[in-house]
């Protein structure tokens, strides 16, 4: 480590600016303008994270039942994103009824109690949940107020120097008040510090946030802009020409790439419990810059402090030592530690009515050199939990600027965790679908059942990575299942099976980007038609290179993964075969023998893979014709020509009529034996066979 290395200037903060749009705002109605800068501050990430502050505006609304006008407090709902929502996302409760409640409340013990009476405000029976920052919005006499927690602020408001960085940035137009848990109480607190300082333009609430107000509601969107401007730049003035975090001891490894795709197999396989896990990597600056730090382990120690931070991230990351990656035993030793340590927390911490422990394994890793890396149970949370946990970093970059940096405290860090309110929110979530948690891999993704085969473990809640040599139509299937499935949950490689350098990429992808694969789909295939005297050495080897090469070199690159999940229920292997590899067909035999040399490899895995809980079976489709790229080529000519009739819709009529069902067969029946297959409603099937071709006597298996 030289002098320069160590002097590398700190990230700086972003500074926002104002993006309101005055032709766009004078077409909109009041509670359209609340959406709309409601909109504007949470799609920016200078302003707030995903799922974070919340906004309103006090309305005339007339009441349905008297026909009367009567003032409506629209503030943002529970679990609500304030960038991506719509007006059902706002609640809507009565405001003479949110003032009225203070006759039910007689001291802080009341805070959950005062929750309930909420719901009794509802104007209009809207059903979305009123948050537990409703009292904030409601007890202050302003028409719109916001309330966010830009990266910038909470630096502010989680450092030793925080109100006296306050006081200097905007001199006691912005006032201070000490941490409060959300809840009635705060919003009490705030509305007799407003009261007791009349000027006061927004009030710094320690640990968790910012809150202004004005009048209408350009001028609420832009007062809270300015202030988190001020905020950027008065951290930045501090932060120019000094290292962040004490400098730097460790610098990014040129191959974190590569260490995170082997790690992060090795970690989801000994983080056991309930439900499997998703990983996701960043490498971003600011997660390189914090984790090769000198301060990182110090820092890392205390936690987040923000609720919205701590809530995703647990109360502390797991640290690696990149020198002991490799170690598996090492890595086990520090997952059981963790849960250890988080178990000696809740029990320190818990109260006679806390809620069970939840899971116990960690959450944010880091790792000096590579990166951070985030788990949860589903890949958007794992996502999510990671951006969270750079909010953390950049708060804890800003708070040691001006001071030291201050992490909740532990028990109120606990109680904000198992808070019951939180619980009771956690239960009302809908059950996750089957294969949330699962990662599957499909070869030959672009095609016909390949993509079938995607939407169908993509419909259960699985993640999918198609691989097709030709990317551009792996892409662009992918684009078509994101729309419908979300950007998170599918991803798209090229990969040309019998190049085994691009295998081993696509399985380091998939671990990259997933944590791991517990579902291998060996589509990817072609077919020939010919006579043994028209098959060329080229044509055989090619059947056999695609066939059986690329279904060995698939499997070969897949095991390691797939035996990560041993302790975990086990993992499974699909091929797709051919009616062909059972049944002899003239003129075709490089393509059918080929065939049923990967269904015999398929058998012979099955035993291998047992004692690992590695499932291997087969599934045999049979012209399967519709959205089929093989059929689309020479295929369909050739073996209409075998049968001597016309290729075009002669062909699909003569296969299914010569069915014994009398039936097409099309790539969604294909997948869906091929979901059951990798599901756990096949858990005790492995060897077998599914013949999905309307029925035919010559393939029976038995």
């Amino acid at each position: 480590m030289n002098a320069e290395s160590k002097l590398i200037a700190a990230i700086p903060f972003a500074v926002p600016t104002s993006r309101w749009d005055d032709a766009l705002a004078a077409t909109l109605g009041p509670a359209e303008l609340l959406l709309y800068r409601s909109n504007l501050l949470g799609s920016d990430l200078t302003v707030t994270n995903f799922g974070g502050g919340n906004t309103s505006a006090k309305l005339i609304e007339t009441d349905p039942l008297s026909g009367k006008e009567v003032e409506v407090l629209w503030v943002k709902g529970s679990g609500g994103d304030i960038g991506s929502m719509k007006l059902d996302g706002f609640s809507t409760l009565y405001q003479d009824r949110l003032l009225g409640l203070e006759a039910h409340y007689s001291g802080p013990d009341d805070d959950d109690k005062m929750v309930g009476y909420l719901p009794h405000c509802t104007f209009n029976l809207n059903s979305r949940a009123a948050s537990i920052d409703t009292p904030l919005h409601a007890l202050l006499p302003f028409a719109h107020v916001d309330h966010v927690h830009p990266d910038a602020i909470i630096a502010l408001a989680a450092s030793s120097g925080g109100e006296a960085a306050t006081q200097a940035i905007w001199g006691g137009r912005i006032g201070w008040l000490p941490w409060k848990r959300p809840g009635y109480t705060l919003g009490v607190m705030l509305r007799d510090f407003v009261a007791a300082n009349p000027g006061v333009e927004g009030v710094m609430l320690a640990g968790h946030g910012i809150i202004c107000w004005a009048d209408s509601a350009k001028a609420c969107y832009e007062h809270t802009i300015e202030l988190i401007a001020d905020a950027a730049t008065y951290l930045n003035d501090r932060l120019a020409g000094r290292p962040a975090f004490g400098g730097r001891k460790v610098a990014a490894n040129p191959d974190r790439a590569a260490i995170a795709a082997d790690l992060m197999p090795r970690l989801r396989g000994f983080m056991t419990g309930a439900r499997r896990k998703l990983g996701h990597f960043s490498d971003d600056a600011a997660a390189l810059e914090f984790v090769g730090s000198v301060d990182f382990e110090r820092l890392s120690a205390l936690g987040t402090s923000c609720p919205d931070h701590f809530l995703r991230t647990k109360i502390a990351p797991l640290m690696l030592d990149p020198a002991r990656l490799q170690d598996d035993a090492y890595l086990a030793e520090q997952v059981a530690a963790y849960r250890a340590m988080y178990g000696a927390y809740y029990e320190r911490c818990r109260r006679p009515n806390s809620p069970a422990m939840r899971d116990a394994n960690p959450v944010v890793v880091l790792v000096p050199g590579v990166g951070r890396i985030t788990f949860a149970t589903d890949k958007t949370t794992a996502r999510l939990a990671g951006e969270f946990y750079g909010n953390a970093i950049n708060v804890m970059r800003g708070a040691e600027a001006i001071g030291d940096y201050i992490a909740l405290d532990e028990q109120e860090a606990f109680d904000i965790e198992y808070w019951l309110l939180e619980e009771a929110k956690l239960q009302r979530m809908p059950a996750p679908k089957p294969m949330v948690g699962r990662i599957a891999l499909v070869t030959g993704g672009a095609g016909g059942i390949g993509a079938a085969t995607a939407t169908r473990f993509l419909r259960d809640g699985a993640c999918v990575v198609l691989a097709d040599r030709d990317m551009a139509a792996a892409e662009q299937v992918r684009a078509e299942l994101a729309g419908q499935f979300g950007q998170d949950v599918v991803r798209a490689i090229g990969c040309d099976v019998t190049d085994e350098a691009q295998v081993e990429a696509a399985f380091a992808y998939a671990a990259r980007e997933f944590g791991g694969v517990d579902i291998l789909v060996a589509n990817a295939g072609i077919a020939s038609s010919a006579t043994i005297e028209q098959t060329t050495l080229d044509l055989w080897n090619r059947n056999y290179d695609v066939l059986a090469k690329g279904y060995f070199l698939t499997t070969k690159h897949a095991w390691p993964l797939l035996r990560r999940m041993k302790e975990q229920g086990g993992a499974s292997v699909v091929f797709i075969g051919s009616k062909n590899a059972v049944a002899a067909a003239a003129g075709a035999s490089a393509y059918a023998s080929a065939k049923a040399a990967a269904n015999h490899l398929a058998r012979c895995l099955a035993l291998e893979g047992a004692p690992d809980g590695i499932r291997v079976n087969i599934v045999n489709p049979d012209a399967v014709i519709r959205g089929s790229r093989i059929w689309s080529g020479d295929w369909r000519k050739e073996r209409a020509a075998s049968n001597k009739i016309d290729p075009g819709d002669e062909l699909e009529a003569h296969y299914r009529n010569r069915s014994l069902l009398k039936r097409d067969v099309l790539p969604e029946d294909i997948a869906e034996a091929a979901y059951w297959l990798g599901s756990d409603a096949s858990a005790k099937s492995t060897g077998n066979m599914i013949n999905v071709d309307a029925g035919n006597v010559q393939a029976f298996t038995r």
